[in-house]
């Protein structure tokens, strides 16, 4: 595997020159000429069976502005570009041929999309709606080379899943950056229009949508607020089995691969309009049949998994949706898993216990593997995915058409939920008053409500937990010789520090 620094603009060959960071427009033609470069390259190389080596081999390149013998000439500031061998096979999993694969990245501008989640990527999708470009931390980008070969093997026995399919995985570095990249497939048509789109956890803590994001022309809402919008999406038997049964499948992928904090990307287009921006999206490839295998919602929980090539299916006006219902109107559902690659690494413990401490620690997004994905499933197949009811069966909750829904997020607490807090304020009046009544038996001894006395016994729980994750991973970098790990070090010994005095001020008012 070549090596290159970065300090030099990349490669080492043209020191002398003023190296400015690339622009938007330079990056976007960067991407499109490396990969092309890239594949077009493997085109000549024999087919053969993917080997063990192939997960970690990665090819680099180097592409002055000027050209080489074995480069073309650009307008592009000097860049190199590095990428795993092993996405040619991945490629092959779905039927996407070499010269398929770069018209759609490099024959026309790649599109700029706005980023609705809280990281700092940048996404860009390909004119023929193929194709999503997302830029990832080195952290993510490492995570993801390690995977590589059990998810090889899972994508090979199950091609149909809703977890996203990795194309290419690509590093440019160029100017002293450096910038990664994975291919995926794109979870939402633009040739429909999405009239909702949800990004979904199956948590509550701060599961609403900012004010900014509402604000938008197409936004992307929450947990809460599909909660206060929808009823739930009514699927008829058969469909919400085999939905039910692709996502339960693939959280156990995720859960054995310790991945949590994942989402469910949800697109809702209504049927009531007309189904195709033909206008806009006529010169679509799309349009007159996909190129992908397994690439569309519905096919994604189609079929057995049984890995066997099939012939890619001609598109209609559906656009491979899965059809649904909300009250009388008809839908299309078009969903994937996103955001895979975030570890339940040390920080991500640090980050729920400390958010445990304030708040429930079974509503807050980061949570262990295991929780998450049956938190996930749970939220999923009954709150957002429902089997059509029987005619004649009357909801209990009455909303409005999907249309009128957005007005309907701001009320208040239904009747029912009034009753049943004011109920529990009264059992909890009670249970006190009872406590009260006997501590007069013992004037020194203030006695807690139930309820309190055992969210005080949980918060020790997890500050003992805490104490001993941080006093372990403490021992772990002290060993390390390593100035920077000295430092971490340093900030672990705070934090301990600060947990125990926590932990001493919850002993002395409490006990």
């Amino acid at each position: 595997m070549e090596t290159t620094t970065t300090e030099n603009g990349g490669g080492g060959t043209s020191g002398s020159k003023d190296y400015k960071k690339p622009t938007a427009a330079a990056l976007k033609g960067a991407i499109q000429l490396g990969i092309g470069y890239a594949v077009g390259n493997l085109i000549s190389k024999p087919d053969r069976d993917v080997l063990m080596q192939d997960f970690y081999m990665v090819e680099s390149v180097f592409l002055p502005s000027e050209g080489s013998n074995m480069t073309p000439a650009h307008h592009f500031p000097d860049f190199r570009l590095k990428t795993p061998l092993a996405f040619r096979y991945f490629r092959e999993l779905f039927g996407i041929k070499a010269d398929d694969y770069l018209y759609s990245i490099c024959n026309e501008p790649l599109i700029e999309l706005s980023n609705p989640g809280a990281s700092s990527s940048w996404f860009y999708l390909t004119s023929d709606d193929e194709f999503i470009i997302k830029t990832v931390e080195h952290k993510e980008a490492e995570f993801l080379q390690k995977l590589l070969p059990g998810y090889y093997m899972n994508l090979n026995q199950n091609p149909r899943t809703l977890l996203p399919k990795f194309y290419g995985l690509y590093c440019i570095q160029c100017a002293g950056v450096n910038i990664r990249l994975v291919v995926m497939n794109n979870v939402l048509p633009r040739a429909l229009q999405m009239h909702y789109k949800y990004d979904l956890k199956g948590s509550t803590y701060k599961r609403h949508a900012s004010c900014k994001e509402r604000a938008k022309f197409s936004p992307t809402f929450k947990d809460l607020d599909f909660q206060e919008m929808l009823e739930g999406l009514h699927f008829d038997g058969d469909t919400y089995s085999a939905l039910m049964k692709t996502l339960q499948r693939d959280c156990r992928v995720l859960e054995s691969f310790k991945i949590m904090d994942y989402s469910l990307l949800l697109g809702v287009h209504v049927q009531d309009k007309k189904c195709l921006d033909r206008g806009a999206r006529a010169d679509s490839k799309r349009l007159n049949g996909q190129r992908v295998l397994y690439s569309t919602a519905l096919e994604s929980i189609q079929g057995d998994g049984d890995g066997k090539v099939a012939e890619p299916v001609a598109d209609d006006d559906t656009m491979g949706g899965i059809p649904a219902k909300h009250k009388d109107e008809k839908l299309l559902i078009f969903l994937g898993i996103i955001d895979i690659l975030q570890s339940y690494r040390f920080i991500k413990k640090v980050e729920h216990s400390w958010k445990a401490l304030v708040h429930d620690g079974d509503t807050v997004s980061v949570h262990r593997p295991g929780f998450y994905a049956d938190r996930f499933l749970k939220f999923m197949g009954g709150t957002v995915f429902k089997n059509i009811p029987l005619r004649g069966a009357s909801s209990k909750r009455k909303r409005s058409s999907i249309h009128a829904m957005r007005s309907a997020s701001q009320e208040v607490l239904s009747p029912q939920k009034e009753e049943k807090k004011d109920e529990r304020k009264a059992q909890s009046m009670e249970s006190l008053g009872g406590q009260l009544m006997s501590s007069s038996k013992h004037p020194d001894l203030v006695l807690l409500p139930k309820c309190l006395n055992q969210a005080v016994s949980s918060s020790f729980s997890t500050l003992e937990k805490i104490k001993k994750d941080l006093e372990e991973h403490l021992e772990e970098h002290l060993e390390n010789r390593y100035s920077h790990k000295l430092v971490e070090s340093t900030l672990f010994q705070c934090l301990l520090s600060t947990y125990c005095d926590m932990e001493s001020t919850w002993k002395i008012h409490w006990i």
